[in-house]
């Protein structure tokens, strides 16, 4: 995988360009994560395989926050570009409320004209190199950009959470916000894409795999992350990474 920084236009809303190109076929197992994500597949398929289902993506598309992990399945000679949004940031090129992306990948045709799409998919297949179709897509969204001001209180709220490692009470956190509960979720959903609640669970799932600490007791683990105990514990492990504690720390 290479790894691209986007210019300094875009970096206040991307995190980073991906490529991931693969001769032989490859699968990665992707775990919830807190960003928007856009997929452009220049060359070969890609399915993506979530709770059950194969989806086959179209050659542009984005995909929403989730709850659960998903299998993406690289065709044989296949060839992408993944654009990482940073939370909160995919706002600023969709009108469309990101709410409406949770759990679903959506072609791009939804969000832009076919004349836009077409274009676009041309302007890729007139140029070889990676860092050319990463500049080619970093123009369309330069086009796309349709306000660099961003939501002071919902990033204000997302330092919080991230900074709380994902436990804390939304009650809490409005109030410190100084906004009502239903306004600041409402807010909140349509510009991260999930509600408050969905993404504090990822992030604090996240940080619970990054601490976990060597021999560590299950339960002991379950209940300092706030859960009520280890059977709710492991359920929302699995579906987090579709495996048991056990299994994914044994590997």
């Amino acid at each position: 995988m290479q790894i691209i920084k986007p210019s300094s236009i875009l970096s206040p809303f991307i995190a980073a360009f991906m490529v991931v190109q693969s001769d032989g076929g490859l699968i990665n197992h992707v775990f919830p994560d807190t960003s928007v994500m856009m997929i452009i597949r220049f060359r070969g398929n890609v399915v993506i395989e979530q709770e059950g289902q194969k989806i086959l993506l179209p050659p542009l598309s984005i995909g929403g926050l989730s709850l659960s992990s998903r299998l993406i399945h690289y065709g044989e000679n296949s060839g992408n570009i993944l654009v990482q949004f940073k939370p909160a940031g995919a706002t600023a090129f969709f009108k469309t409320p990101l709410n409406e992306l949770f759990n679903s990948h959506v072609s791009l045709d939804a969000f832009f004209s076919n004349s836009e799409i077409k274009n676009l998919d041309e302007k890729l297949s007139l140029v070889f190199s990676t860092e050319e179709k990463v500049k080619v897509i970093e123009g369309f969204l330069i086009s796309k950009l349709r306000d660099r001001n961003q939501d002071e209180l919902i990033l204000n709220s997302i330092l919080r959470i991230n900074a709380a490692c994902g436990s804390v009470k939304m009650i809490q956190l409005a109030t410190a916000l100084n906004i009502s509960q239903d306004a600041f979720e409402k807010r909140f959903r349509k510009v991260v894409g999930s509600t408050p609640k969905q993404y504090a669970s990822i992030v604090r799932m996240r940080s619970l795999i990054d601490r976990w600490p060597a021999n560590a007791a299950l339960t002991e683990v379950a209940l300092e992350a706030g859960f009520f105990d280890q059977s709710h514990f492991i359920k929302e492990f699995r579906k987090f990474t579709g495996m048991t504690p056990s299994a994914f720390f044994r590997i």
